[in-house]
C-alpha cells in the first residue's frame, strides 16, 4: 500500500524542520508542493536531492493534478505533499487529494511540525483549552460581520488568518460584532521580526487602522466571557503591548 505524506513545513524559521520531515523528503518518489520554488529553497538548504517527480499543487490546479498524484499512489509510489508554510489543508491546498487518497484506500501519514495556529495561541496569553480556527475571514465587510456573528456567543478562543492589508478593518468589525474583548495580533511568527500586539480590540484598532502591516498575520480573540471583556474587575491581560 502506498502512502501519502502530509508534511508540515516551517512558518518562517528553517530550523523548525524535523528530522522526520527531512527523512521523508529524501525517500519519497513524488513530491507535490504549493510553490516549487519555495520548496526548492527548503530542499537545497538541507542538501536534499529533488525527487524524481515534482509537481505543483496549489489552489488553482489541485483539481487537475490530483488525478495524476492518485495514479502515482496506485502504482505503488509514495507521495509527499507540502505547502509554503505550516500544514497542508489548513487554509492551504491538500484537502481534495487527502480525501480522495483515503477513499482509494491509500495510507495517510502526517509529519508534524510548526503551525501558525498553535504558535499564535501560545503567544497570545489567552486560553487554549478550547478554541476554533476560522481561517481567512471574507473580504467584504457585510459578509465578514456575518461570519463573526456565528461565534459571538461562544466561550472558546477564536483564531483567524488575515491579509496584512485588512488587519485594521477586521479588528474594527470584530470589536463591533464581538465586543471589546482581549486579543492578540501576531505578526511574522518565528521569523527575525516576530512581534505580538496584545490588548483589547478597541485599543488595537487604532494601531492597525492607518494602513497595511508588513508580514504574515494571525489574530487570536478571546471567547465570550466577562473575564476577557473590557470593564471586568480583574482583567486577564494588561493594556496593549507590542513585543
Amino acid at each position: 500500500m502506498s502512502t501519502l505524506f502530509l508534511i508540515a513545513t516551517p512558518i518562517g524559521n528553517l530550523e523548525d524542520v524535523t528530522d522526520r520531515a527531512r527523512r521523508v523528503l529524501r525517500e519519497v518518489q513524488v513530491l507535490a508542493c504549493e510553490d516549487t520554488r519555495r520548496t526548492r529553497i527548503l530542499l537545497d538548504h538541507f542538501g536534499i536531492p529533488k525527487p524524481g517527480v515534482v509537481l505543483p499543487c496549489h489552489e488553482h490546479n489541485e483539481q487537475q493534478v490530483c488525478g495524476r498524484l492518485l495514479e502515482c499512489l496506485d502504482r505503488g509510489e509514495n507521495v509527499a505533499l507540502c505547502t509554503n508554510a505550516g500544514y497542508p489543508t489548513v487554509s492551504d491546498p491538500g484537502y481534495l487529494l487527502t480525501s480522495r487518497a483515503i477513499q482509494a484506500g491509500h495510507r495517510i501519514e502526517v509529519i508534524p511540525g510548526p503551525g501558525a495556529v498553535e504558535v499564535a495561541l501560545l503567544m497570545s496569553g489567552l486560553p487554549v483549552s478550547s478554541y476554533t480556527f476560522k481561517g481567512f475571514p471574507p473580504r467584504k465587510q457585510g459578509r465578514r460581520r456575518t461570519f463573526l456573528e456565528m461565534d459571538r456567543e461562544l466561550p472558546h478562543t477564536l483564531v483567524f488568518f488575515e491579509s496584512p492589508f485588512r488587519v485594521g478593518s477586521f479588528l474594527a468589525d470584530a470589536r463591533d460584532v464581538l465586543g471589546d474583548r482581549m486579543a492578540a495580533v501576531c505578526i511574522e511568527l518565528t521569523k527575525k521580526f516576530e512581534r505580538v500586539h496584545r490588548g483589547y480590540l478597541g485599543d488595537l484598532v487604532p494601531e492597525f487602522e492607518a494602513g497595511p502591516v508588513k508580514g504574515e498575520v494571525t489574530i487570536v480573540i478571546a471567547g465570550n466571557h466577562p473575564k476577557f471583556s473590557r470593564g471586568a474587575a480583574e482583567p486577564a491581560m494588561a493594556a496593549p503591548v507590542g513585543i
